[in-house]
């Protein structure tokens, strides 16, 4: 049975809440993990034929070690992501030896048009990592750095979700 890998750096638990409303979406004739960045293999299982990644935008991309701290130095609660982010996963991540359909996905504040995006990156990443990019990335949003996801964000994830799950093979 094809497997689908969804796969996340999140610090407030935004974009965790995103990664498990993807994970519900792609669930139906596959299976489907979803994994903090930290657990996440460094070489794709043969039976994974579907890589999401997922990140929060910081400073306009992937964070860094330095924006990971400044995001725990605002922090109220618990930290979810305390390891290696998703730019350090995927500099780890063995180049794809075989057809793997990926997409990227991320999260980000929104107020007005701002720069950058942490999928946009991840997609450069997996193209030069010889994955079949599956879609354009897309970006789920915030009220705040800290959030919380705005209004509407967890269904439009698992209906994004559904939709690559309609146009990838089983």
């Amino acid at each position: 049975m094809a497997r689908a890998l969804v796969v996340f750096e999140s610090m407030f638990g935004n974009t965790r809440t995103v990664a498990e409303a993807v994970g519900a979406g792609l669930a139906g004739g596959r299976q489907v993990d979803v994994v903090e960045v930290a657990a996440a293999p460094d070489v794709l299982p043969d039976d994974v034929d579907l890589l999401v990644v997922g990140a929060p935008t910081h400073a306009f991309s992937l964070s860094r070690a330095s924006t990971r701290k400044s995001a725990s130095d605002q922090a109220t609660g618990e930290i979810v992501s305390r390891g290696r982010g998703v730019r350090e996963w995927l500099d780890a991540l063995a180049p794809a030896d075989r057809t793997v359909s990926a997409i990227a996905f991320d999260t980000k504040v929104k107020v007005g048009w701002l720069p950058g995006s942490a999928a946009k990156a991840i997609t450069k990443r997996l193209r030069r990592l010889r994955f079949t990019v599956a879609g354009a990335p897309v970006s789920f949003y915030v009220g705040g750095t800290p959030g919380p996801l705005l209004d509407g964000e967890v269904d439009r994830a698992t209906a994004w979700a559904r939709t690559i799950r309609a146009t990838s093979r089983t």
